[in-house]
């Protein structure tokens, strides 16, 4: 099963830049959907970005859209989310998130959602 480790949270400054990774333990990385989502203290999770297979298609919540961005890598394994100019609404645990379409052949085979470990990113003043 594709595992997902997460890097690069931590505490920055109103209106700073913070950039989150999410690395891939194999190259099947590049057949699942990935998305962000964050959940802040007392509140669901939310979906904060997602982006296609490929990287061809992004789309974004509109309380990050213009500030932040998605991106993969897939020769790399890599996923990240470039996060500017940050508030302190946006502090949150953030999470990489993968699904993966079943394949149909001889039977159906199907993938488990697969989940980062989560990354504490605060904004302060």
């Amino acid at each position: 099963q594709l595992q997902l480790t997460e890097s690069g949270g931590g505490l920055v400054e109103i209106g700073g830049s913070l950039r989150l990774s999410c690395l891939a333990s194999t190259f099947a990385f590049s057949n699942y959907r990935m998305s962000w989502h964050r959940q802040a203290p007392g509140k669901g999770r939310e979906l904060v970005a997602e982006i296609a297979e490929d990287g061809a298609s992004t789309s974004y919540a509109d309380f990050v859209r213009g500030r932040f961005t998605i991106s993969r890598d897939n020769n790399n394994r890599l996923l990240t989310l470039q996060m500017n100019r940050l508030t302190p609404e946006d502090s949150a645990v953030y999470y990489c998130h993968g699904v993966r379409k079943p394949i149909f052949s001889d039977r159906i085979y199907s993938f488990p959602d697969v989940w980062g470990q989560g990354l504490q990113v605060t904004v302060s003043s």
